[in-house]
């Protein structure tokens, strides 16, 4: 009855010439704003190519578009100005509901437009680089959502510049989308594979890094998604050692479904020059939602330090949220809105990508406020009746993100005092807050501020002492503030709580090749090779130090494995070079040295060892 009343409004013209045909009317609105999705091997769960398609579903589509349920589209219009936008006009809406309503006529054969050409496989062409899970993950019948996270390690033995990457899911009809997230500092591998199956569970994944090096794109797929490249002069970095996580929103189907998804990477020989930067508005710490609660508010803000262009934005809520507001408030008091979502449902979020970058002046205050519905009436309440909800990970818990993708204008790079901004605001919502405080020793330890950074450290490790990140992070900074044997210290509580942390092992091999105590760092440097047998640094470092010791063939095998990994890694291929020498083989050594001076030209280590075997 409901839909029956929906056609009844108004009074509808007889059919005439006037009258819309799908020929004519529907299939451009149809080809342009629905076959991404409703075509045959996509997500939508039927097609919407031809005639015989739409003529079948018509009531349906007219219902679905009127509601505007269909095509996906959150934002309110008006509020943020968005490329690529799917949202319909009202005009289109009143066709589709007078075809439906008046039998849903095809029309002339003549005025029908060519179907759309889609690009089958990659959208961008062959990619430079796939990496492919190693093996299938299967996905229950029945139960809740999964989010797994996936680690993808490519085998890259230089950095590399990453102007596109395109996500190939394995079994569409199962992932409802999935987001790419870079881990350089290996500690994903880590988990990965640990309840037997690939990747680890975890809705929202957060990476610790010791060193400040900021996400910068939203690496984002979900049915539909169209590719394209990122400006020339802001492609990312890809290093050797550096693993990519594929973060998916998983939906069983009813029965037993395998994915083995793959990760495009396309490259080019460009660095950036720009770095934009992922800002993160948040305050899950507010979260404490009773049942029954329908205008439960959460609230968050930051004040820019730096003039930046705003160039896109992703809310992020659960299934609770309903109206999501992100707003900027000028340094004169003006407002504008960065996006309005009065209607959230997590089954279509996205990321947004203003058409033109949005100038925000230093001082502007950037807000989000949600609004959660926890009561019975929300039609998407995972709980019934409804339960008090908190934060946390599971989508049976909340949410409230705001990300946005922020570009500082002036040089030189200035994300480091955003990113101080936004810990140092993380810390006025929470004092005792590990993230910002460890974030911060980050910070201050890339700008060669040790002492300052240790204190940090430490006031992380009082929020978590059993943090082997963060104990190998302070053992670092004690180790560049020349305090060895405190740094070995950190290392050795790093290792007692994570045996198998690489990036402590590497640290006190640090330490024990300083002085000069061969085995103890050979013992260290073969537990990083045993864990990553493409550690180059590692490799490079322990050939060193079997040099040292007069294991001289093991010496070689180490170092020449080191240089087929990193053809440009300087310290290989200097430590080869000296080998090489130290037993007659003159010729070959003086081709490392001259590779050494091609990676750096002013190395006077490398111009004297020349010298010295009589090739300069």
């Amino acid at each position: 009855m409901r839909l029956r009343a929906l056609f009844a409004i108004g009074a509808l013209p007889a059919l005439g010439a006037s009258s819309p045909t799908f020929n004519r009317d529907i299939a451009p609105i149809v080809f342009s704003h629905c076959a991404t999705c409703h075509r045959p091997g996509e997500a939508a769960p039927f097609s919407l190519l031809t005639y015989a398609d739409a003529q079948k579903r018509a009531t349906q589509i007219a219902a679905l578009t009127s509601s505007r349920f269909m095509p996906p589209w959150l934002p309110e219009p008006g509020k943020g100005d968005f490329a690529n936008e799917r949202r319909l006009s009202a005009s289109q809406i009143r066709t589709i509901r007078q075809w439906a309503a008046q039998g849903a006529p095809e029309g002339n054969p003549a005025d029908l437009p060519p179907q759309p050409k889609f690009v089958e496989g990659w959208q961008l062409g062959a990619p430079d680089m796939i990496v492919t899970l190693d093996k299938p993950y299967t996905l229950a019948a029945s139960g809740s959502d999964v989010f797994r996270n996936f680690v993808f390690r490519p085998a890259v033995n230089a950095t590399r510049y990453v102007r596109a990457v395109e996500v190939r899911p394995g079994n569409k009809k199962i992932v409802h989308h999935a987001n790419v997230l870079i881990d350089r500092s290996g500690s994903s591998r880590l988990r990965d594979g640990q309840d037997g199956a690939p990747g680890f569970d975890g809705m929202d994944v957060k990476i610790e890094t010791q060193t400040f090096d900021p996400d910068s794109h939203f690496l984002f797929w979900k049915p539909g998604t169209s590719y394209s490249e990122e400006p020339k002069d802001m492609a990312w970095r890809l290093d050797p050692g550096t693993d990519l996580v594929l973060n998916m929103h998983l939906q069983p189907s009813g029965k037993a479904e395998s994915l083995q998804p793959s990760i495009g990477l396309y490259f080019t020989d460009q660095a950036p020059t720009r770095f934009p930067m992922l800002v993160q508005l948040e305050h899950d710490g507010a979260l404490d939602i009773p049942a029954g609660r329908v205008d439960f508010v959460v609230k968050d803000w930051l004040k820019l330090p730096v003039d930046v262009d705003l160039l896109g934005i992703y809310p992020h809520a659960h299934y609770l949220g309903k109206d999501l507001q992100g707003l900027a408030t000028l340094p004169d008091g003006s407002t504008r809105w960065l996006i309005h979502i009065p209607d959230w449902d997590i089954n279509w979020q996205a990321v947004y990508r203003y058409k033109k970058p949005l100038f925000l002046p230093k001082g502007t205050v950037i807000s989000m406020r949600y609004t959660y519905d926890n009561s019975a009436q929300n039609p998407r309440n995972p709980s019934h009746p409804p339960k008090r909800v908190g934060n946390g990970d599971k989508s049976t818990d909340e949410m409230a993100h705001l990300w946005l993708q922020v570009l500082p204008r002036s040089a030189p790079d200035q994300r480091m005092i955003l990113q101080e901004s936004v810990m140092r605001r993380r810390l006025e919502k929470y004092p005792s807050d590990f993230l910002a405080h460890y974030s911060l020793g980050a910070l201050l330890q890339a700008q060669s501020m040790p002492g300052e950074a240790a204190e940090y450290y430490r006031r992380a490790l009082l929020a978590r002492p059993g943090s082997a990140t963060v104990h190998n992070a302070l053992g670092a900074t004690l180790l560049s503030g020349g305090k060895a044997k405190e740094a070995m210290a950190e290392f050795q509580q790093a290792l007692r709580l994570e045996p198998g942390y690489s990036n402590a092992h590497y640290n006190a091999a640090r330490v024990f090749l300083a002085e000069e105590r061969f085995g103890d760092a050979i013992e260290h440097l073969r537990a990083v090779i045993r864990i990553d047998p493409r550690d180059v640094p590692a490799l490079s470092d322990l050939g060193a130090a079997m040099m040292a010791t007069g294991q001289t063939d093991e010496s070689i095998r180490y170092l020449h494995e080191a240089v087929r990994l990193r053809p440009d890694y300087f310290n290989a291929r200097y430590n080869l070079g000296q080998v090489l020498a130290e037993i007659g083989k003159v010729d070959e050594a003086a081709s490392e040295f001259r590779a050494a001076l091609k990676l750096q030209p002013e190395d006077a280590d490398s111009r004297e060892a020349l010298r010295k075997i009589g090739r300069e």
